[in-house]
């Protein structure tokens, strides 16, 4: 079904956690202090160290049919998609969403067109009308990762999206997109010390 050809992004020596990443040197292992500091070591919870609320049963097979009511996706867009809507707190593994698209596929809430080798599911009409039925559930499948509006917002969460966009860059980017990425975080760098220095003089 595709599964065996995943690859997670986010993980070996060259993750975007691990130090030749962070530090441009292939010596030392996992990240560099500042990085465990924010998000804890690898491992900790998803990548990174995100200590997300905990997922319940049965919200993997709701999430996916919440995103693929969009539009078709293969599995690797599912996953991404799902951390996405949950700003980085959840991404579920390959062993969790492949299996399930199966399940959701043979009762009839799914199907699949293969092209080149990969399989992409859609919602069929069956799974439209699930969802409309079970709204409730599909709400407090996302309920947790949702911020009360009254929240300040968590600079860990942004740098986790931002780290997540760079690091999608860096593997599946042009090469004139990842020179106008570098560009930009160059630009946000110096912003940034400019405001620390700003802070320094008050």
């Amino acid at each position: 079904m595709g599964g065996g050809s995943y690859r997670d992004p986010w993980a070996g020596r060259h993750g975007p956690w691990s130090h030749q990443m962070w530090t441009g040197s292939p010596f030392g292992a996992g990240p560099p202090p500042w990085v465990t500091a924010l998000f804890g070591g690898p491992g900790t919870h998803g990548h990174g160290g995100f200590k997300g609320p905990r997922v319940r049963r049965g919200d993997v097979r709701v999430a996916i049919l919440d995103v693929l009511s969009g539009q078709p996706m293969n599995g690797y867009q599912v996953i991404q998609q799902i951390a996405e809507r949950s700003a980085g707190g959840w991404k579920p593994s390959p062993g969790s969403v492949y299996p399930t698209l199966q399940q959701l596929e043979d009762e009839g809430l799914v199907r699949s067109t293969e092209t080149e080798g990969r399989k992409t599911f859609e919602l069929t009409e069956s799974g439209r009308a699930y969802l409309a039925e079970h709204a409730e559930e599909v709400e407090q499948t996302w309920r947790p990762f949702t911020p009360d509006e009254d929240d300040v917002p968590d600079l860990k969460r942004t740098i986790g999206q931002v780290a997540a966009a760079v690091w999608q860059l860096a593997v599946s980017g042009s090469p004139d997109q990842q020179e106008a990425a570098r560009d930009i975080l160059a630009e946000t760098r110096r912003k940034l010390y400019s405001l620390l220095a700003e802070g320094d003089e008050q």
